[in-house]
């Protein structure tokens, strides 16, 4: 419970249909220079909110502290993947390790047998294989499954959204029948952790060597100008480049290693083929061929038709049926049958930009 609308909404959800019913809230951060403390998901100000909607409701509340294995997990992850050029998705992360992982180890000591969350997606089982399965929100705009595709078998049968099937809109009704006074309370946009400073100021404090400026090229290898740090860009980047061109020009590549930025036109940026690593499979289905599915590479955009060829496990090339923007090389790329989540993984580097003839 983190003292917002969603995760309050569930647990009354519950509660109401007569399951046995604790809230959690979880530690995971220190407050950045006092913010967090007033608008973060875990600081002082959210988890008096989540305490105050426990005890109207009448389930006892605990806070965990998860400070370390967050800072080991995420925070450390996040800066790491920035210091290597890449740009990370830390709540996929928090969401596998943390809350559906040592969050579910942790639940047996309070006699729990699943962990609830206001997160809009859906669990059910497969009759057929027996496998569960992951299904997106019924709530599109509020689709929450991207951020999900991590979960194992063994945390899906453990694991319950009770929004799943509602709206914002919804859940914001209910909230108020239930006369919790949170039913209005906006939701949290920002990486939970950063604060008011922005990510790139939470960065620079803690790797400042990814803010050493150095050269902007362009394919042919021509210096257009100077960046002010390789965590300050992202592959598809097209603000913020500070360079005079004829046409808009975007971010193709990182080069952490050399400390450059290679830019390039639209046109340049335009891919069909990506790699995925670090594939998580959800949906049973039959792998030994290539795949017709949809793709999506960041959490706002929509999916795209895809052809999915699998090499191993845990590794895929995907073709898209149309040029894509390129996605940043850290982010998720995450596969859909439908409704269904068929897995997800990271999307890999690719090979430098050919220098043109």
């Amino acid at each position: 419970m983190s003292g917002g609308v969603d995760s309050s909404t569930a647990a009354a959800v519950l509660k109401e249909q007569g399951h046995d019913v604790t809230g959690i809230g979880l530690k995971l951060a220190p407050s950045p220079e006092g913010t967090q403390a007033e608008r973060g998901c875990c600081g002082i100000a959210a988890m008096d909110d989540a305490r105050r909607v426990a005890a109207g409701i009448g389930i006892p509340f605990y806070v965990l502290d998860y400070q370390e294995v967050f800072q080991n997990a995420v925070i450390d992850y996040f800066c790491r993947e920035y210091l290597d050029g890449r740009t990370p998705n830390p709540c996929v992360v928090c969401n596998h390790a943390i809350k559906f992982g040592r969050l579910l180890e942790r639940a047996g000591a309070f006699g729990a047998s699943h962990v609830a969350t206001g997160h809009y997606a859906r669990v059910c089982r497969d009759e057929r294989t027996g496998r569960f399965l992951l299904k997106k929100g019924t709530d599109r705009a509020r689709d929450q499954s991207y951020f999900l595709y991590g979960l194992t078998q063994e945390q899906l049968a453990r694991t319950m959204f009770p929004l799943g099937a509602m709206t914002k809109e919804e859940t914001r009704e209910l909230a108020r029948s239930f006369g919790l006074k949170v039913h209005d309370k906006p939701g949290s946009q920002d990486i939970c952790f950063v604060g008011d400073e922005g990510y790139r100021g939470f960065l620079s404090k803690r790797i400042p060597d990814a803010f050493q400026p150095g050269p902007i090229v362009n394919r042919r290898g021509e210096v257009l100008g100077e960046h002010r740090g390789v965590a300050c860009y992202t592959a598809g980047q097209r603000k913020g480049l500070g360079i005079a061109a004829s046409e808009p020009l975007y971010v193709l590549a990182v080069d952490a290693s050399a400390r450059r930025v290679v830019v390039g036109t639209r046109d340049e940026m335009l891919r069909r083929q990506i790699s995925v690593g670090q594939i998580n499979w959800i949906a049973p289905i039959e792998r030994n061929g290539p795949l017709e599915l949809n793709v999506k590479t960041r959490y706002r955009q929509p999916e795209r038709p895809a052809i999915v060829s699998c090499s191993g496990n845990s590794d895929a090339e995907v073709t898209f049926t149309e040029p894509q923007m390129a996605a940043a090389p850290g982010q998720s790329a995450v596969f859909y049958d439908g409704d269904v989540v068929v897995g997800g993984g990271i999307v890999q580097p690719g090979p430098a930009p050919a220098p043109e003839c």
